[in-house]
């Protein structure tokens, strides 16, 4: 956000009230002085920098290797058999921008039917198809063979499918994206809130991400802007439970795309949209906002990238001007909501809400 801000004056007042600006350079100024409840940030603890390894973290699991990768692509072997299962050839099967492989390759794929595979330096085996040549059950049904092979057989962190549609040189993805992950390694606080029959609300992408496991009730969204209003409308129907929301646009609009401009215009629509939220807060409610991994746009690598992350945190009980320093690991804010919602400690992390309470 540092480097963002370098080039484009960031106008988001609300993350500032929050106290961004102690652990951001959004400007040459000083820190703003007052904070609206405790701001801190968090390191990662697992190896690997990963959308499935970044969540899990925070729900409470730390893994000691990452996912593989296949900077090569996928085996022969692999390959042969996905597309002897699916009945389709395969195009690509290279490390690839989504963007750029199906501008690339899907005038071929329009003209053979065959899918498009493709990887990146995080743990993904991705299938793009135009919706016209591959309905999408056809297309998650082939992510759920890619499941099999790569998943489970080679250990691949997710399976992603890349709907898209449009004509050579106008393609353009769709919001039917889905995500097939393998299920975290060990007990999540979703599983714990689950167990003590808490309420548990997934919205954008976390179903995928924890394979359903510990959620109650999903709700998948087509933009950044669209998660926001499925979060406020669920504050409302939500009196005692956990909502567990991800916005994907910062990833996969901006900072893949190395998008700058559109990254800072994102990021004042959010601010605009949190305080919109703040006002829907009641006395008992705790907001956390953080993120699972870095993905600079303004960096030459369209990947995502290991950075600390911001831990803003407000509400009725929270006080004012708490430093929460840097935490060592994610697991930290699994910790902390273990204790708030009274479901037994986790295996990894260290409760932060004495400091945020004082009690």
């Amino acid at each position: 956000m540092g480097n963002i801000a370098r080039q484009i004056p960031l106008r988001v007042p609300t993350l500032r009230s929050l106290g961004l600006s102690h652990v951001a350079r959004l400007d040459k100024a000083p820190q703003d002085g007052t904070r609206a409840g405790a701001v801190g940030r968090m390191a990662e603890a697992s190896a690997g920098k990963d959308s499935v390894t970044g969540h899990w973290e925070m729900m409470g699991i730390v893994l000691d290797r990452p996912f593989p990768v296949f900077p090569a692509g996928f085996p022969d072997e692999v390959l042969a058999s996905f597309s002897a299962r699916t009945g389709r050839p395969v195009l690509g099967n290279t490390v690839a921008s989504g963007t750029q492989i199906i501008d690339r390759l899907g005038a071929e794929h329009l003209r053979t039917g065959a899918l498009i595979v493709y990887t990146s330096a995080d743990s993904v085996f991705q299938i793009a198809a135009h919706e016209e040549v591959v309905p999408l059950p056809e297309l998650y049904g082939a992510c759920e063979i890619a499941y099999e092979l790569a998943g489970e057989g080679l250990g691949v962190g997710r399976v992603i499918a890349r709907p898209f549609i449009g004509e050579p040189g106008r393609f353009t993805r769709t919001r039917n994206r889905r995500d097939f992950a393998l299920p975290p390694k060990g007990t999540t606080l979703l599983d714990r809130l689950a167990a003590a029959s808490r309420q548990t609300v997934a919205i954008g992408k976390i179903d995928d991400l924890f394979a359903g496991r510990g959620i109650g009730h999903a709700v998948h969204t087509g933009s950044d802007d669209e998660g926001m209003t499925r979060t406020i409308e669920q504050m409302r129907l939500v009196r005692d439970g956990f909502i567990f929301v991800n916005l994907v646009d910062f990833d996969t609009q901006y900072g893949h795309r190395n998008d700058v401009a559109g990254y800072a215009e994102n990021l004042e629509r959010f601010d605009r949209r949190l305080a919109e939220l703040l006002t829907g807060l009641d006395g008992s409610d705790l907001l956390v906002v953080t993120s699972d991994h870095g993905n600079d746009p303004t960096t030459p690598s369209t990947d995502h990238s290991r950075e600390y992350v911001p831990l803003l945190v407000t509400g009725a009980r929270v006080g004012s001007n708490i430093d929460l320093g840097t935490r060592p690991t994610f697991a930290d804010l699994g910790q902390t909501l273990a204790e708030v919602f009274g479901v037994g400690r986790l295996d990894h992390g260290t409760s932060f809400l004495h400091d945020l309470t004082g009690r």
